[in-house]
């Protein structure tokens, strides 16, 4: 309700959407605008190249605090 009204007393203000593409050029209709963002997005979150599985380094995170001992469980359940 209240943006309804705070579009009626700002009156009319047109909006464009414009979209580069690679090169540099713009779109302005939007199903150019939609195809570019689908590739865009596509490329961004779908990344086929894989590098040499054999050439990475596997880390593993060892324990930081140590193994406790029977007397300090003793001592735990005790208190």
């Amino acid at each position: 309700m209240y943006r309804g009204i705070n579009d009626f007393k700002k009156g009319y203000q047109p909006t464009t959407n414009i979209i580069n593409d690679e090169e540099g050029d713009l779109f302005t209709d939007s199903h150019s605008i939609l195809a570019r963002r689908r590739k865009h997005f596509n490329h961004l979150l779908n990344v086929y190249e894989v590098s040499d599985v054999r050439q990475t380094e596997t880390h593993t995170a060892g324990p930081l605090v140590t193994e406790p001992s029977a007397f300090e469980f003793d001592i735990a359940i005790k208190t």
